[in-house]
């Protein structure tokens, strides 16, 4: 979270297209805050493949790149990989391997209390190259968490997802909001939540 990785999915896009390879970006349509990648410096990228719950992404990676006649598919870039399902990891394994496409994933590696994704968990199981993006705590140490907030009070409990705004009320006491704590703060807002 606010470690610029939207834009860096925007960036590598630009780089393969400038040099006329084809380029295939997905993310899971659970993150419905819209149909684009959007960076918070306003660029944004359209998506290609919504990935709905059971759909086998290999199969329409390829139904897409035969239905856009794609002809240099050079890389496929994912965004939101951590809402991405268990098999849907190991379907982009064999694009990666059996199709000699690239794959490259962004996402998230654990949840507001510290658990990994499901879509996390297998992405780091199978990875060849893991690299972290680093952001920085309201204390200037790296972050390592990411946390949730109901209005301004940091909480530890509820479901794993809740995407922005969409279990909110339109009071913002109840406006549901992401930050990225070291974790020594992550520590500390997790004390201060439990002895309330």
């Amino acid at each position: 979270m606010n470690s610029g990785k939207s834009i860096d999915i925007i960036r590598t896009a630009y780089n393969y297209t400038e040099r006329n390879k084809d380029v295939v970006k997905i993310k899971p349509a659970e993150d419905t805050k819209s149909e684009f990648i959007i960076a918070r410096a306003g660029l944004k990228a359209e998506v290609d493949i919504l990935a709905e719950p059971g759909m086998n992404l290999r199969e329409e990676i390829g139904r897409f790149a035969a239905r856009k006649a794609l002809r240099d598919l050079q890389v496929v870039l994912v965004d939101e990989s951590q809402f991405l399902e268990p098999q849907q990891i190991d379907q982009l394994y064999e694009v990666a391997k059996l199709d000699d496409t690239s794959v490259i994933a962004w996402g998230l590696r654990t949840d507001f209390q510290s658990n990994l994704f499901p879509g996390s968990k297998r992405l780091l199981e199978l990875a060849d190259i893991v690299e972290k993006i680093p952001t920085m705590c309201r204390c200037d140490k790296q972050a390592e968490f990411n946390t949730r907030k109901i209005g301004d009070r940091y909480v530890f409990d509820g479901a794993q997802v809740a995407i922005d705004e969409e279990h909110a009320e339109t009071d913002d006491s109840q406006k549901v909001t992401y930050d990225s704590l070291c974790g020594t703060c992550y520590l500390e807002e997790k004390a201060k939540a439990l002895a309330t």
